[in-house]
């Protein structure tokens, strides 16, 4: 079972770190079409749109790095955060389907309960 939650972990960790990643590759992208269109006005609405959905974007992905590292060093809030993190990506097809319902699978046997209660 120890196997199963450091798996969850790094997985959980490195979604998350693709969300950030994702964001910052927006903000990049913005800022360049916007600095590409020769309008000043287009620049910085163009950034700003970048920047905000970047922010989303990194706050999103932050529960999911929190709640990897959690798992990994066996904190025992960790669990039920990965569990609501595991429901919510059920609804994410085809592969935050299978992350959740592996999440959901390993974190709800007892022995997953015990390694992780503290």
């Amino acid at each position: 079972m120890q196997q199963h939650i450091n798996i969850i972990g790094w997985l959980y960790i490195a979604f998350g770190a693709l969300g950030v990643l994702v964001g910052g590759f927006v903000f990049l992208a913005a800022g360049i079409a916007g600095a590409a269109s020769g309008e000043a006005g287009a620049a910085v609405t163009a950034g700003g749109v970048g920047f905000f959905v970047a922010l989303i974007l990194a706050v999103m992905s932050l529960p999911s790095i929190i709640g990897g590292w959690g798992l990994l060093k066996r904190k025992p809030w960790s669990r039920m955060l990965v569990i609501v993190l595991g429901a919510i990506s059920l609804l994410s097809i085809p592969i935050g389907t299978i992350l959740g319902a592996y999440t959901l699978w390993a974190l709800t046997k007892p022995e997953a309960q015990n390694l992780l209660r503290g």
